[in-house]
């Protein structure tokens, strides 16, 4: 790559022919400069929210006509937090920025799954059903504050979310891709809530909680003039399609596949593994699905990072976010208020590297 070389360059050869890992770090870089230059002391989340996105979550082996078999999509990921520290800003950010197509849901109480993925109606003129797509086509949805619905509607973006399609009647329609998740919620102590079943949470590779900026941050926040910022479009989402391709070829050795496998079977039994500071503190721990989306995120740090190769680092960096929200905690763990991402936290460190 030439120094001289532009991002629209890149980015208009990344559509002619195979992108390079120099060209899809430089991409990544500015995309990420370019959200934090107005999403303002949140730059872990930020990095979060991309690493999702740049994640290939491997969930289905049925072959495409035309493909190479292999059927890949995003890392959805759950914003939780309060209102008004940019959870959906930085959503919309991003959507703007990849030029990707974006619907937003607001979840409540009386929202049908209909109103997500669709329905069948009825056309007199012609005498047959016609279907009417949701807002689930699309490349971003954001479904805010989604433990505010009820389980019947919360359950309407479980096919969405594992296998990239929707079925409606007797028909099924495949989602674009890239398709990406995010979900916003509210603090589980909020009145009016609906917890996420287990089965929901287990498709969500990652959970980020959101706090507040730091002092500083929250004074330049009031030095900038909002209106007067911009965000400028940067790739087009088959350049996301193309940099998970660079992304899943990220060598990672057999001996962290075995600590990941570790680290799961600890969250099941941690007094198998010397860690008896919480071994009545898990009810249920992480499924086999877990490990494949720990992998992958594992690979897309050790990208971002610059690397061909996963270190253990990248495993831990994104081990609480990857795997907090898949574990059921005790009753005495509740009751002594031991958190999920404190449990794995422990486990992370406790547990050895092979």
């Amino acid at each position: 790559m030439r120094k001289d070389e532009t991002l629209e360059q890149i980015n208009n050869k990344g559509t002619q022919k195979a992108m390079t890992k120099e060209e899809a770090l430089q991409l990544l870089t500015e995309i990420e400069r370019e959200i934090n230059g107005i999403i303002i002391g949140q730059e872990q989340m930020v990095r979060n929210l991309l690493i999702g996105l740049f994640t290939e979550i491997p969930y289905s082996f049925k072959k495409d006509a035309g493909s190479n078999g292999h059927r890949g999509g995003c890392a959805h990921i759950i914003l939780e937090g309060v209102p008004g520290v940019a959870k959906t800003l930085a959503v919309v950010a991003i959507s703007n920025v990849i030029q990707a197509k974006f619907q937003r849901i607001q979840l409540a109480p009386d929202l049908l799954p209909a109103d997500i993925v669709g329905t069948r109606v009825y056309d007199p003129v012609t005498g047959i059903f016609r279907v009417e797509h949701g807002p689930v086509f699309t490349n971003i949805l954001l479904a805010d504050e989604i433990n505010r619905a009820t389980p019947k509607t919360q359950s309407a973006l479980l096919e969405a979310m594992q296998e990239r399609q929707v079925t409606l009647g007797e028909n099924t329609f495949k989602l674009d891709d890239p398709f990406w998740v995010l979900a916003t919620q509210n603090p589980v102590e909020q009145e009016g809530v609906y917890i996420l079943p287990e089965a929901q949470l287990d498709r969500f590779s990652m959970m980020l909680k959101v706090g507040y900026p730091k002092h500083e941050d929250e004074l330049k926040m009031l030095r900038i003039d909002i209106g007067g910022i911009g965000l400028k479009p940067l790739v087009q989402p088959s350049a996301v399609i193309e940099i998970r391709r660079l992304i899943r070829q990220t060598y990672i050795d057999e001996r962290l596949r075995e600590y990941i496998v570790r680290v799961g079977r600890a969250t099941r039994n941690p007094a198998e593994f010397g860690i008896n500071s919480i071994k009545d503190a898990i009810t249920v721990g992480i499924s086999p699905r877990a490990y494949h989306h720990l992998m992958a995120l594992s690979k897309t740090v050790g990208f971002f990072h610059g690397r061909s190769y996963v270190m253990p680092s990248d495993v831990k960096e994104v081990g609480v976010q990857a795997l907090q929200h898949r574990i059921i905690r005790s009753v005495q763990a509740e009751a002594a208020k031991l958190s999920s991402d404190k449990i794995v936290t422990e486990i992370l460190e406790k547990v050895p590297i092979p």
